[in-house]
């Protein structure tokens, strides 16, 4: 860990184009100290009340904001985008959160917002329903496109909560604040990335090869191997099971062509799968013995881990805007299979293409996510990755070099996709709270003193890492 830490470093970056935005949050009235909250969000243009939620010491909403669908040319057409607000006090510093998929409607903080004693305001990613233009255009489902978004959010939202601000987010989550502080780097005070995967050049994937042959034991390793080499090789009686399953539970496979090459893909998730969401610890309840295994204990072991509905179109369909993400800006991991012979692999890692209805188009572009680590490695500014030990995603890391400034990546010690800054040694830990700490712009006590400020609450800072189906970030 670095003992220097690294001060501010003025940036000049073209940001996007001026949308109308701009001119309506010029127009808002100004608040006053005895306005009441939900007065002043509902006085903000294109604001409109979808539901309030008690929780004691909030106030929390939920909110509709009318964006355009293309923010270069915001006068062809709008969409309706679901943000959250837990609203703390307006004196008080403000996390802005992302997840890059939906946005939950219940009431949680991020780890940063409970550090900081904060408000916190969460935004759903566009496309993922039901932020979603109609009809949906997918080329303006980008990574500029969805961080002119979070700009416009926090432009709008600024006047309100005028303190610092911190954006943040675990993996894909991770990933937008990163792309948001690139395109718009004056916005925030601070950023901190959870479990961000950096797919730089997406056909050059041996860093996974590597991660896979040394994550935890030899022993773990081994049993994991084996129960997915041996679910391939009984493809045939576990393909019967799995059609007897589908018509039980009304499972199609329209989009990834057939039940074959949805098998496939789940069983070749499931190392990956128990790596990102499991402990070592874990490996315990994995068949020490493949070859020995009941077919229904090697069925149970797969299913549990990865999901046989994952590759459905009813697992697929809500992903759909990742998976198109994916194969045309964020890349995707392939990865091979050294303890699996050839003559059981058909399909091997299916592209993104193969997990989007055809009649959307893709097309790949290869300088994206070159652009974005490129700007992170040399013009970061108070940014904290924080990743995972035993975690496949952060094979692949964002990365800081001489021209960033006060910004750093941090591991911490066998956590998996949940990894944060709780998890890190002590003295990392302490390190990193001070970090976002100052960067919240609160006392010079508070950051000395490096703990959070506010006390954790079971309900309201559940962090457990959340399974979800399908190989995904």
């Amino acid at each position: 860990m670095r003992k220097a830490l690294r001060w501010l470093l003025a940036l000049t970056v073209l940001i996007g184009t001026l949308t109308t935005a701009g001119a309506a949050t010029a127009a808002e009235p100004e608040a006053t100290a005895t306005t009441d909250i939900k007065e002043q969000l509902l006085s903000i243009p294109g604001m409109s009340l979808i539901q309030e939620k008690p929780y004691t010491g909030y106030r929390y909403f939920v909110l509709n904001y009318t964006q355009p669908v293309d923010h270069r040319h915001p006068s062809k057409g709008t969409f309706q985008q679901r943000i959250t607000v837990l609203h703390k006090d307006v004196a008080r510093p403000t996390v802005f959160f992302t997840s890059g998929y939906n946005v939950s409607t219940t009431p949680r903080r991020s780890e940063p917002t409970q550090i900081v004693d904060g408000n916190q305001v969460s935004l759903e990613y566009r496309f993922f329903t039901p932020s979603r233009p109609d009809p949906a255009n997918w080329s303006k489902l980008d990574i500029w496109q969805a961080a002119s978004d979070q700009h416009r959010v926090f432009k709008a939202l600024k006047k309100i909560y005028a303190k610092n601000w911190i954006s943040t987010g675990g993996s894909k989550g991770g990933m937008t604040a990163t792309y948001y502080e690139r395109f718009y780097p004056r916005d925030m005070d601070g950023v901190v990335a959870y479990v961000a995967p950096n797919d730089v050049v997406n056909h050059e994937d041996s860093a996974y090869d590597r991660f896979f042959a040394t994550v935890g034991t030899k022993e773990c390793r081994d049993r994991l191997n084996g129960v997915q080499r041996e679910a391939l090789v009984r493809r045939e009686p576990l393909e019967k099971k799995y059609a007897a399953y589908a018509q039980e539970n009304g499972l199609t496979f329209e989009t990834i062509g057939s039940l074959d090459k949805a098998y496939e893909a789940v069983v070749l998730d499931y190392v990956w799968g128990f790596w990102q969401y499991s402990l070592l610890e874990g490996c315990g309840q994995i068949p020490a013995d493949a070859k020995t295994a009941t077919d229904d204990e090697i069925w149970s072991s797969v299913d549990t881990i990865v999901g046989f509905s994952a590759y459905a179109d009813q697992g697929l369909e809500p992903y759909t805007p990742y998976y198109y993400q994916a194969g045309t800006q964020l890349g995707a991991p392939t990865i091979h299979f050294p303890h699996i012979e050839k003559q059981y692999i058909r399909y091997g890692y299916q592209p993104p293409r193969n997990f989007v209805p055809r009649d959307i188009p893709m097309r790949f572009q290869p300088s994206a996510m070159r652009d974005v680590d490129t700007w992170v490695r040399h013009n970061a500014r108070h940014m904290l990755y924080v990743y995972g030990q035993n975690d496949p995603w952060g094979a692949e890391p964002f990365r800081v070099d001489k021209g960033a400034k006060d910004s750093y990546v941090l591991t911490a010690p066998g956590m998996n996709h949940g990894a944060n800054v709780a998890g890190l040694d002590a003295d990392e830990e302490a390190f990193a709270t001070a970090r976002i700490l100052d960067w919240a712009g609160v006392s010079d006590t508070a950051v000395e003193q490096a703990k959070p400020l506010a006390k954790f609450d079971a309900k309201l800072d559940k962090r457990n890492v959340e399974r979800e189906f399908t190989l995904r970030p």
